[in-house]
């Protein structure tokens, strides 16, 4: 546990991530503390960075984005400044939901979701590809999300 938060901080931490929506009322009841309490330290959560956002996890079939892709890029060279121009590529993309640098046979791995597969080779042809320094894509369509957003356990 940081050596700032205590079991409270924790447990107020705990509820809102699996409800952001909740309630200051009810999550000082279910913390067991006053509600004037509960606004004041999740203020302070909010305030500190713990909570970094609150939003809604809308449904993508129900807003025409069902299919989820999975992109492994590969740049031409592994500099600071190749990896700086791909970032700042990336962060323009609005269809990106995902951007991870990771270690293994892929410099990033992206999280796409669009409509059909149809939308994402056009993506992929129009978008993807021109991106700074890119060499090679794998693309992964997802068939089944198992686990998609968990709350953090901690």
């Amino acid at each position: 546990m940081p050596a700032d938060l205590d079991r409270i901080d924790m447990k107020l931490l705990r509820l809102l991530g699996r409800d952001g929506r909740m309630a200051n009322a009810e999550l000082a009841r279910r913390a067991n503390i006053s509600p004037a309490t509960c606004h004041r330290r999740t203020q302070r959560l909010f305030a500190e960075g713990y909570v970094r956002a609150v939003r809604a996890e809308i449904d993508p079939q129900r807003v025409d984005r069902g299919a989820l892709v999975m992109v492994g890029v590969v740049l031409d060279r592994s500099t600071k400044e190749s990896f700086a121009a791909f970032e700042a590529a990336a962060r323009r993309l609005p269809f990106l939901l995902d951007c991870h640098l990771v270690a293994g046979d892929f410099d990033y791995f992206l999280k796409i979701r669009v409509r059909d597969m149809a939308e994402f080779n056009r993506l992929h042809g129009d978008q993807l590809i021109g991106l700074p320094g890119v060499r090679q894509t794998r693309t992964f369509f997802v068939m089944k999300e198992v686990v998609d957003n968990a709350p953090l356990d901690f």
